[in-house]
């Protein structure tokens, strides 16, 4: 003990540079090897491909044949932000998002914490909303598409109130009405995500919330809505990526984002500019806009909700 006293504290072993790189347990790495893989190949080449693309003139030719394709700066930007077909789009999502966000934010709030509670036939109205999600787009597609055409059930119950033309060839009312199919068909997944959540809200917050005589929509704010704000966060985020990647409803409701483009996404523009119209280059150049978008509202809104948990 005198001689350990005295020499003083041993001097710490510095790391070897392996244990820097691949950490205290180098198997993990093994393990997580796989699913890098899969997101180098199936998310980083795709779009580092697409960067590439949008600043070169880029066209589909046949197997074996090799052309020029010189690089042509921020050429296809400025033609897409100068097209007024894309940004009729970028603003088509823009509506798409005002609307189904907070819709899928509240309906599927309300019915998870409907749900949670004691009510008859609990399992059976959990089935029930997730039928739509699970069930095949285009069959759910034509039921929609009878429901809200010149004549059928929804304009026969409004009469005279009914919009005209109709609602998903009205340039007013079909964004909003895809946006309300999307929000009634991904409500399903979002319930359970809820649900999942309310489960880890203490029972003796609600306890509390009794005993000082809160009512139920008093401990409805106070207590569920803190309480499931991860889960919020959560559904907001898989929400605005629905709303950027919105391709198949406008497609098979709207024939392909009439009328008159007011129904188009930016993303049926990439399908209609690269592979119809065979100009890649400048439907990549619209992808990484569009990346860049979503980045920046889903930035906004993590740096609203961190200012909101403070």
């Amino acid at each position: 003990m005198v001689s350990t006293a005295l020499s003083g504290p041993r001097p710490r072993t510095s790391r070897s540079w392996t244990n820097r790189l691949l950490g205290r347990q180098p198997i993990g790495l093994l393990f997580g090897a796989p699913y890098a893989v899969f997101i180098a190949i199936v998310f980083a080449y795709p779009l580092g491909l697409a960067v590439w693309m949008s600043f070169h003139d880029y066209f589909f030719t046949a197997p074996g044949v090799s052309v020029p394709r010189p690089f042509v700066g921020f050429d296809n930007y400025r033609a897409v932000l100068g097209d007024s077909a894309v940004r009729q789009a970028f603003l088509n999502v823009l509506v798409f998002l005002a609307i189904n966000v907070p819709l899928t934010v509240v309906l599927s709030l309300v019915l998870a914490t409907a749900l949670n509670a004691a009510v008859p036939l609990r399992t059976f109205f959990r089935v029930a909303y997730y039928v739509p999600y699970v069930t095949a787009s285009v069959a759910v597609v034509a039921v929609w598409l009878f429901l809200f055409s010149s004549t059928g059930l929804i304009n026969r119950s409004l009469g005279s109130l009914a919009p005209s033309p109709s609602w998903l060839i009205n340039e007013h009312w079909a964004m909003p009405s895809i946006a309300v199919f999307v929000s009634w068909k991904q409500l399903g997944f979002f319930i359970l995500l809820y649900l999942a959540a309310l489960q880890n809200v203490p029972k003796e917050l609600y306890e509390s919330a009794t005993v000082d005589g809160a009512s139920r929509w008093r401990a409805f704010l106070s207590v569920t809505v803190p309480g499931v704000r991860p889960a919020t966060t959560l559904v907001v985020l898989l929400a605005i990526i629905t709303g950027a990647n919105l391709f198949t409803e406008p497609y098979l409701l709207t024939g392909g984002g009439g009328p008159d483009g007011k129904s188009a996404s930016p993303v049926l523009l990439i399908y209609q500019r690269g592979i119809q119209q065979n100009h890649p280059d400048n439907a990549a150049a619209i992808g990484v806009l569009l990346v860049l978008g979503v980045l920046l509202i889903a930035g906004i809104q993590q740096l609203l909700e961190r200012r909101a948990a403070r």
